[in-house]
């Protein structure tokens, strides 16, 4: 019997079996970026322990229908409109953003969502959901034309973070100091517009006026619109808990009657040097500080993974150096399997790729035990290079560590892709793998490709006439610009094992 799929409930602070309500289709909804400037990886921690997540759903044997907003209209964005000059407006600000946020995504290897809805696509929807609440006296328009929640009208208020309502203040992105407020807990769920929004694009017609969303009616409009007024499960960073998803099921609630999300999962934070990356502090790493130093997206995938998502992960050079030879590690298995010369394997490599999947499979299971995960991938790496040692001849063996592979990279992305490289026959001819379109070496300069070829060349020419000393420093050459190299019986193959300049 297929063991259940296990997994952190927010709501009631425990680990729980979990399936979606169709028993088909998990309907997941996961808050993402504000888009003003670049997501720090302390965001993308987030996003990756989602993104782990989407892969064990289907794992487990369901469709994912993922939901995740952009958040394209806010007080951060309007403040940088206004700080840029008259006459731009969000658009201008949001854009590049959003360019920015997708192409570090794909860097990291995170799988896209179903959906991206952007807040500024869902006015009427965020309005009409407003008129519910005020409808149902849970939001009252105070004498500015900005309509509030109520909490004291809302009594289950506060139980997704189990506060005490008496020591609720006031929450992030909300005005204080509001003396037409019924409290000072409620929360602004459409916000009256000032100079500065309409200057930047940042306004729209109402009941009570111009005005725009507030943050946390963003999100409650756009996951019901998309995925119904109750979804299978709702994720984001702890930090999200309260008050944003708390607010959202307050209007959401409040609105329908009908429970907002069956089961709520939240990530911890990605630490630098002990400290919550923000931009306030000024200790902000992007990906593409990752990018320029050379971190792979499958060995920052892996620093995650080394840590349960819900446990805090603090950043070091040397834990990001230690993931980089750990990806590197498994690349070079991968690459073995896919040797021309490797026509087989022994039948004990089948059985270790086959006690790998369920391994990584129960682990992933259970509550995303990524660290265990990881641990099962390494002993098959291990022991599968052992057993290529053995230099076997069975080629089903050897399809089935290939499959292997392919399903780490599938469950958990850390599997690099091929390095460029090449081989130079036992004939001195270059042969070069992988080709690309154009019939040269994938990610790799000519020019450079010649040069190793000729060196090699060389170099077997040194090693035919027993001058090792010689043989020895075009070796030592060759790495110095990032190139390793192995002889085998087929001849010499090479790698580029650094960024090469």
């Amino acid at each position: 019997m297929t063991a259940p799929f296990r997994l952190y409930n927010t709501m009631t602070r425990r680990v729980e079996d979990f399936a979606p309500a169709d028993g088909k289709t998990v309907r997941l909804y996961t808050c993402g970026p504000t888009v003003y400037s670049r997501a720090h990886i302390g965001n993308f921690r987030t996003f990756l322990f989602e993104d782990l997540l989407r892969r064990a759903l289907r794992l487990a044997g369901w469709q994912v229908e993922q939901v995740m907003n952009l958040t394209d209209v806010d007080d951060k964005i309007i403040a940088r409109a206004h700080s840029a000059g008259a006459g731009t407006t969000i658009a201008a600000i949001t854009a590049p953003a959003t360019a920015q946020f997708f192409a570090d995504r794909d860097y990291l290897g995170i799988e896209a969502a179903e959906r991206y809805p952007r807040a500024t696509e869902f006015i009427p929807q965020m309005i009409a959901l407003v008129e519910r609440l005020v409808a149902r006296g849970l939001a009252y328009r105070a004498d500015d034309g900005t309509v509030y929640f109520a909490i004291a009208k809302f009594p289950t208020y506060g139980r997704l973070s189990r506060l005490d309502m008496r020591s609720i203040r006031p929450g992030a992105r909300v005005a204080q100091d509001d003396y037409s407020k019924e409290s000072a807990q409620d929360f602004a769920i459409w916000k009256a517009a000032k100079p500065e929004d309409e200057a930047a694009g940042a306004a729209w017609d109402s009941p009570w006026g111009r005005g725009r969303p507030g943050w946390h009616l963003e999100c409650s409009a756009m996951a019901m619109a998309l995925l119904g007024e109750t979804m299978d499960l709702h994720c984001g960073a702890i930090d999200l808990i309260f008050p944003h998803h708390e607010d959202e099921i307050a209007q959401s609630e409040g609105a329908t009657g009908a429970t907002f999300s069956r089961h709520w999962c939240h990530g911890e934070f990605l630490l630098t040097d002990g400290a919550k990356m923000a931009k306030r502090v000024g200790n902000v790493l992007t990906v593409l500080d990752l990018q320029q130093a050379g971190v792979s997206g499958a060995a920052f995938r892996h620093l995650i993974f080394t840590t349960h998502y819900r446990q805090v992960l603090n950043l070091t050079d040397d834990a990001l150096a230690a993931s980089s030879a750990a990806v590197a590690y498994i690349g070079e298995f991968a690459e073995r399997l896919e040797l021309p010369e490797t026509v087989g394997a022994t039948p004990a490599l089948a059985a270790v790729a086959e006690e790998m999947a369920t391994r990584v499979r129960d682990a992933l299971m259970d509550d995303l035990d990524a660290p265990r995960a990881l641990a099962a991938v390494f002993e098959f790496v291990r022991a599968g290079n052992a057993e290529m040692d053995r230099r076997g001849r069975d080629p089903a063996a050897l399809a089935r560590a290939r499959s292997g592979v392919a399903f780490i990279r599938d469950a958990l992305g850390v599997v690099p892709p091929p390095r460029p490289g090449g081989l130079v026959g036992l004939d001195g001819t270059a042969i070069s793998e992988p080709r690309g379109q154009s019939g040269g070496i994938d990610g790799m300069d000519p020019a450079l490709a010649a040069y190793v070829a000729d060196r090699l060349r060389t170099r077997m020419q040194a090693r035919g006439a027993r001058d090792f000393a010689a043989a020895d420093a075009i070796r030592d050459e060759l790495l110095k610009r990032g190139i390793a190299i192995a002889d085998s019986g087929a001849g010499t193959r090479w790698k580029v094992v650094t960024k090469v300049g």
